[in-house]
């Protein structure tokens, strides 16, 4: 019998076994289907260790206060641990006029999240030039500590450091079926003759959460949809046409799509993207090839309920034939770019970079779900819809979860001797309060 079972070896997994095993004397296990940790939307993202400019500290304050936390944890931690940390920097930039107030309102979020006024500017139009002659905005956010980082090899440390504290990573482990029974509940794993039992189980499976939870019956009224989103590769000598990562407002801040951003990788290359190819499973990363059963059981899950209701959404529709038409192309996918750099061409791009899957949260009125998802059972915790800026304030925010679960009297294992070093887990959750 375990004391707690995580479903999902990506950076939240991972950062709650890191606190679990940390903190208690226990039986920590994490499930992770493929052959190591973070295969998928922890290493498949754009790399950023984003500082919460764009994140209302009222309505996003948990994820807020996560990710402004995390930036000098995880600066320590990559020096500590050898890991790449590289500054680049982001302009956030108004291409219209009326975008203009938006990036005022940024600049107040920042400020109020506790972005250091030294590393936050607003920038006319001739001081973007100045600095970036090829970006053409009307203004510009600049946030000097936005950071390009390798979110995998984070993972890895956290899983080593989780280990030598005692928790466990069963790898190849796809969970099959779940099972709540009194006092306990059932991991059936494929290949597995006996399910694994634990007091508690947590859910934080990313594209395949909804999935758990809809096992046990859990989170019935919400469904998901997937669109993997790629990036292209700058070429030699254009890389340098850009030397800070350029986002932009967004035009549709209703649905959650991504208008094309310039990134500049860890090692240095330069990508732009992402378009919205949509796929029928959160690991189609090429091409169209997907499961039979995994396509069947999505096309009957869309025909009912929120999805059914979002798929005839006239704007919705609208949006996604112009992602559609840009995944097909690349040169739409340029031409789209050119709103935020004129010069780019689609001759400079020659090669794909990293695909990844995002995987909206729908709720039974169509809607897109904003903000991340927590619902208990009896003795599970499932945590659905964490999304961007995940990665940046994973650990911070895994402690805040296991706090709750301690409020809630679903974890009861007896605490170890503290230990003072970046990982005050006191300190960070009394951040929230």
């Amino acid at each position: 019998m375990k004391d707690v079972v995580i479903i999902g070896g990506g950076i939240l997994g991972t950062s709650l076994a890191h606190w679990l095993a940390r903190l208690y004397d226990g039986d920590i296990c994490v499930l992770e289907k493929e052959d190591r940790v973070a295969p998928h939307a922890s290493s498949r993202n754009t790399g950023v260790l984003h500082r919460p400019f764009y994140l209302d500290p009222a309505k996003k304050r948990v994820f807020a206060k996560s990710s402004s936390l995390m930036y000098g944890i995880w600066k320590d931690y990559a020096a500590k641990n050898g890991l790449p940390w590289l500054e680049v920097g982001t302009l956030e930039i108004a291409v219209e006029e009326e975008q203009y107030k938006q990036l005022e309102k940024y600049l107040e979020w920042g400020e109020a999240n506790g972005i250091d006024k030294k590393d936050l500017s607003l920038l006319s139009r001739s001081e973007v030039k100045n600095s970036e002659p090829n970006v053409e905005c009307v203004a510009a956010l600049h946030c000097k500590s936005d950071t390009a980082v390798d979110y995998g090899r984070f993972t890895e440390q956290l899983k080593m450091d989780a280990e030598a504290n005692g928790a466990k990573f069963i790898l190849n482990s796809h969970v099959k079926l779940v099972k709540e029974e009194d006092g306990y509940v059932g991991v059936y794993v494929k290949n597995l003759s006996k399910p694994i039992l634990s007091k508690l189980m947590i859910n934080c499976a990313g594209g395949n959460s909804i999935d758990i939870a809809h096992m046990l019956s859990i989170g019935k009224e919400y469904t998901d949809l997937h669109f993997r989103g790629e990036y292209w590769i700058a070429d030699q000598p254009y890389a340098s046409i850009v030397n800070t990562n350029i986002y932009s407002v967004p035009r549709h801040p209703s649905f959650p799509f991504l208008d094309p951003h310039w990134i500049i990788r860890v090692d240095g290359t330069r990508q732009i993207g992402p378009n919205a190819v949509p796929v029928a499973g959160p690991h189609a990363y090429e091409g169209m090839a997907i499961d039979a059963n995994e396509l069947i059981s999505k096309i009957m899950e869309m025909l009912q309920g929120g999805t059914r209701k979002l798929v005839l959404n006239p704007e919705f529709l609208s949006l996604l034939w112009d992602e559609w038409m840009s995944s097909l192309s690349k040169d739409a996918m340029i031409k789209r770019a050119q709103r935020l750099v004129p010069k780019l061409k689609s001759e400079y791009f020659t090669r794909k970079g990293i695909a990844g899957i995002r995987s909206p949260v729908i709720d039974n009125t169509g809607n897109f779900v904003p903000d991340t998802i927590e619902l208990e059972g009896s003795h599970t915790y499932h945590i659905l819809n964490y999304n961007s800026p995940g990665a940046t304030g994973a650990p911070a925010y895994a402690a805040y979860v296991i706090s709750r679960l301690e409020n809630a009297k679903m974890l009861n294992l007896p605490r170890k001797n503290k230990q003072s070093d970046i990982w005050n887990f006191e300190q960070i959750i009394s951040y929230f309060d």
